[in-house]
């Protein structure tokens, strides 16, 4: 396979990779303990890293996705 066809440029790909990264790291900032009933309410469960800043990351890595998705090739092409 030649390396002039494929879909996604180096760029693309350091786009993508940074932006799951990110994605993982919202997911991880969302984890912490539960509420269950033989350890009672845990009121963490309300916090501002799990509520607001957790979900803001992940959306921001699914918004990099997508420019990493329709990030233009900048190969120029030759015509015979």
């Amino acid at each position: 396979m030649e390396r002039n066809n494929f879909a996604f440029g180096k760029m693309n790909y350091i786009i993508c990779a940074v932006s799951l990264f990110i994605i993982i790291f919202g997911f991880i900032l969302m984890t912490g303990p539960a509420t269950t009933v033989e350890t009672g309410f845990e009121p963490d469960i309300f916090s501002t890293k799990r509520i607001v800043v957790a979900p803001m990351t992940s959306f921001g890595g699914f918004l990099l996705m997508i420019v990493g998705i329709l990030f233009p090739n900048k190969k120029v092409e030759k015509e015979d």
